[in-house]
């Protein structure tokens, strides 16, 4: 049995404790915003938040996991979808097939909490998350639209 908090609530699970982070939300607490994209934390689709910073969930064990963290998903960044990055993305249009988008919003979202206001080359620097469709442009559109409101 592991002990979580996810999203504000604390969860027990009943996984293998190599189990990855991704399926656990995945599989066993039905969050399936968090996406699969490589498997080998490259790409960036499965990117969620422990205790404010980005990690690629994919390939993290549960048991690497800091007793008493706080993990948040796309599904808890903000509940009714109205954090300034999810704003800034449906008033842009910043997706095209969007299967990327959950591990970019939260990547940018960590970005802004740390860097209010950052340069297109800060953007870029933090932003290695893989678009197949290459919104790029738009992605950091929408964080510079997202940084002028409160984050």
């Amino acid at each position: 049995m592991v002990k979580l908090n996810v999203n504000g609530e604390a969860v027990d699970l009943d996984v293998e404790e190599d189990t990855p982070l991704l399926w656990a939300l995945r599989e066993h607490l039905d969050l399936t915003g968090t996406k699969y994209g490589c498997g080998i934390a490259q790409c960036g689709a499965c990117a969620v938040h422990i205790d404010g910073e980005v990690v690629l969930s994919c390939a993290l064990p549960i048991d690497s996991i800091p007793k008493g963290a706080k993990i948040v998903t796309i599904e808890g960044l903000s509940p009714k979808g109205d954090h300034p990055i999810q704003k800034a993305w449906v008033e842009l249009d910043v997706p095209q097939c969007g299967y990327c988008q959950p591990g970019i919003i939260m990547t940018a979202a960590a970005l802004l909490a740390k860097n209010p206001k950052p340069s297109d080359a800060e953007i870029d620097e933090a932003i290695t998350n893989i678009c197949r469709c290459g919104t790029y442009a738009r992605i950091r559109q929408g964080i510079h639209r997202a940084a002028g409101r409160r984050v």
